[in-house]
């Protein structure tokens, strides 16, 4: 069960991240490539378009709890 959630979780944080590259594309090219590279790029664009990005932060949030859930759950791999 451990295992399902976490690969759950991976998944949601993937499509979190690709949410977060859309709607950061959308509001220039210079956002979007900064979101590609360059992690901080991406929080830095969360936090100041905040409206446009929220439904991928969920997701992404979502995500690493699923993970943690799931890693906790399955005695953390050791």
């Amino acid at each position: 069960m451990g295992g399902i959630l976490v690969l759950a979780g991976g998944v949601l944080c993937l499509i979190g991240g690709l949410l977060i590259a859309i709607a950061a594309f959308k509001e220039s090219v210079l956002w979007g490539i900064g979101c590609l590279i360059i992690p901080i790029v991406g929080l830095i664009f969360v936090i100041t378009h905040f409206e446009e990005s929220k439904g991928g932060l969920m997701a992404y949030v979502a995500g690493i709890i699923a993970v943690v859930a799931g890693t906790v759950m399955g005695g953390g791999g050791g």
